[in-house]
């Protein structure tokens, strides 16, 4: 997974509180191989009528090059299924703009290189409002922590593990690799410092 440092492209609003995993990728498309892509079922239920076929009104079918997704309040919140994720970084969406997001989801975002960037309710309201239906340009720059749409100009919130994480493209296995030096550094001062608390070595030459 490549990290990355600002995004250029389209902005859609989509305008509804409460979107969780279950909807994100409804449960019955879960067996279907990663591989394959999880794209194609991405809010599956509500961009589609009943027969399958897609909404023409419903603002992510409009143009499929679209990126960041501008939506309500707690965006991403049910269970903690990592597919939800798949399916938004698979449809090409690299970031999601909300009030609030789930706990699990925003860490799962993190580590597959989606930006799940909180804002206050007023500038949802100024964003959707800028974007509408319609897809806008949009440019967001993750090392400043900025949202630039046409001649709104906001900051978003993030935790700073999060933005390096996402600007070197990291999940938590690599964040912790990039402090191996530190933690064995550490590993041969405590043995220096508390011999006691390390396995002694038996006559056998196995450990305790």
């Amino acid at each position: 997974m490549g990290g990355w440092t600002s995004y250029d492209g389209m902005a859609v609003s989509l305008p509804l509180d409460n979107i969780d995993t279950d909807q994100l990728i409804p449960a019955r498309f879960m067996s279907a191989p990663r591989r394959a892509g999880y794209g194609g079922y991405l809010l599956h239920d509500l961009r589609r009528d009943q027969d399958g076929k897609l909404l023409p009104d419903f603002p992510l079918n409009r143009d499929p090059g679209v990126g960041v997704l501008i939506t309500g309040r707690n965006f991403g919140s049910g269970s903690s299924r990592e597919a939800a994720v798949y399916a938004l970084v698979d449809a090409g969406i690299r970031v999601v703009i909300a009030q609030s997001f789930g706990d699990i989801f925003s860490a799962n975002a993190v580590n597959n290189g989606l930006l799940p960037a909180r804002v206050s309710s007023a500038e949802i309201d100024i964003l959707s409002g800028k974007a509408g239906a319609e897809p806008a340009r949009i440019y967001v720059d993750l090392a400043a922590g900025e949202i630039v749409l046409g001649d709104v100009r906001t900051v978003f919130s993030l935790d700073e593990t999060w933005r390096t994480k996402l600007m070197n493209g990291w999940d938590d296995i690599d964040l912790t690799l990039h402090h191996a030096n530190d933690i064995a550094q550490f590993r041969a001062t405590r043995k220096t410092a508390a011999p006691w608390a390390w396995p002694q070595q038996a006559a056998s030459g196995a450990t305790d």
